[in-house]
């Protein structure tokens, strides 16, 4: 697979097998990642993987953590300007595709609810990672961070395996930090779980568009 391929054939999967990918291959497309490039060389990424049981034990804490009424804590505060016009259009259609998909109306807040709290049960992925950097580093520095997880997509795109990226895995920081072997002096950015696609699940039928080539670029010549 040449990476035009990658590209355009990934996308977000939601359901997995339980299949583990052996240690050495998982190893050797984070060594692969590292290479992405990242301002001034700064590279300021570390990539906590958490896997198996483990990954199994940090889902229960989470959901015990949520389910006792524990509060949002994220390191990097998300925006507070609310989306507006065609972004706001976008984010619309993307959770009429994916609610839709599994059957669940706009109203039935509940049902929604309930698919939401799967990010943090890492949607019985057998891997998640961490995508953490320095605390006192700002949204700019995260657009590094950005780049390698791109760069891991990719790779496991190209590998026949799945993935999907979870700004929600940065919103409840504490328990993740009881497990995950994230450095002193980091805050969490965001999160990606990851494994083999279960192709069977009505949920990875979710497709989702993309805006034509002139809405997004501009020509000068």
């Amino acid at each position: 697979m040449n990476v035009t391929d990658a590209i355009k054939s990934r996308r977000t999967y939601r359901a997995y097998k339980p299949d583990l990918i052996p240690d050495d291959e998982l190893r050797e497309l984070i060594d692969i990642a590292r290479w992405s490039p990242s301002n001034t060389n700064t590279q300021p990424w570390h990539f906590a993987v958490v896997s198996g049981k483990p990954l199994r034990d940090l889902e229960n804490e989470l959901l015990k953590h949520i389910m006792s009424g524990g509060q949002q804590n994220p390191a990097f505060e998300p925006s507070s300007v609310p989306l507006k016009g065609v972004h706001k259009e976008r984010q619309y259609d993307c959770a009429n595709r994916y609610y839709g998909t599994m059957g669940i109306k706009r109203e039935d807040k509940n049902a929604r609810n309930m698919l939401a709290l799967k990010n943090f049960q890492f949607f019985g992925a057998p891997h998640a990672a961490f995508l953490s950097m320095p605390a006192d580093m700002n949204h700019t520095n995260s657009l590094d961070l950005g780049i390698f997880l791109q760069s891991f997509m990719l790779l496991l795109t190209e590998r026949g395996m799945a993935s999907c990226a979870q700004g929600a895995l940065a919103m409840y920081p504490d328990p993740i930090f009881k497990v995950a072997d994230i450095p002193e002096g980091n805050a969490i950015v965001c999160g990606i779980s990851f494994g083999y696609a279960d192709d069977t699940a009505k949920i990875n039928e979710t497709r989702m568009i993309r805006a034509k080539l002139e809405d997004v670029a501009s020509f000068v010549s």
